[in-house]
């Protein structure tokens, strides 16, 4: 097959499934895995250039819905006609689900079992250890500063916020993603702040972006020197990469605790 993926959580599934012979095309934000680095790009995930997908001559696209503002790649597709599959990824759970979806669509129906089965698996053991954490630290997630998008009930990130042993502060909105506000944040005085600008280097952030917000000042994140900047390939994308996040968001807020 000739495979092309247009978002990094996609690809991350497809070299898992080992799928690299097959992959042809990328979008620009896939940086993971190092050794597909070389493929051709077709755009940002948000705006990709078909013609640069038609070009590749694809037997299948790996699309996703996991941003908003995706539908406009998937209007195109079915505009030129091109072969795709649509992952449409909200919670922790839904990951397993769609690693089958894109084993079938590829022919390792076997492969894509077994892998979803050990991420599950892995899901579980993580909850088992922080089950009996008497502790439920209060984490407010960054997807973007300017303005404000944070992660809502309707999203991964709340999964592994409470897989973590702790909880996400806007998890009692009823979304996936919240537009808030300085103010809205410091009223919820969280006890850490997980920074995870979506494509943006961690070298280009400084603690001080944050820490150095006026209204701020008084919360206990900023208070106990929490915040922290995140990889964002290990959060913000729904494959089983974000197991790595998991683990390292555990030893983050509880340290030997467990």
């Amino acid at each position: 097959m000739r495979i092309v993926s247009i978002c990094p959580s996609n690809t991350e599934i497809l070299y898992y499934l080992g799928a690299g012979d097959e992959v042809v095309g990328l979008d620009d934000h896939s940086d993971w895995p190092d050794e597909w680095q070389h493929l051709p790009r077709v755009g940002p995930d948000l705006t990709i250039d078909m013609d640069r997908v038609a070009a590749l001559k694809p037997d299948l696209v790996v699309a996703s819905l996991s941003v908003p503002g995706m539908e406009a790649n998937i209007t195109a597709l079915q505009e030129r006609g091109l072969p795709h599959i649509v992952l449409n990824p909200s919670r922790i759970s839904d990951i397993p689900d769609d690693i089958r979806l894109v084993g079938e669509a590829i022919g390792k129906v076997r492969e894509a079992e077994q892998l979803a089965c050990e991420f599950a698996e892995k899901v579980e053991t993580i909850r088992q250890q922080t089950a009996s954490l008497d502790e439920k630290p209060k984490l407010y997630w960054e997807w973007w500063p300017n303005p404000i998008y944070t992660p809502g009930k309707e999203n991964w990130l709340t999964d592994v916020s409470e897989l973590a042993g702790a909880t996400n502060v806007f998890a009692d909105y009823p979304v996936a993603n919240v537009k808030a506000t300085r103010e809205m944040v410091r009223k919820r005085d969280p006890d850490h702040i997980c920074v995870v600008w979506c494509g943006i280097e961690l070298e280009r952030i400084k603690p001080s972006m944050i820490a150095d917000r006026p209204e701020w000042q008084d919360m206990t994140a900023i208070r106990q020197g929490q915040v922290h900047l995140l990889e964002e390939g290990l959060y913000c994308r729904p494959s089983p990469r974000i197991i790595e996040g998991l683990e390292q968001l555990v030893a983050l807020v509880h340290g030997n605790r467990r």
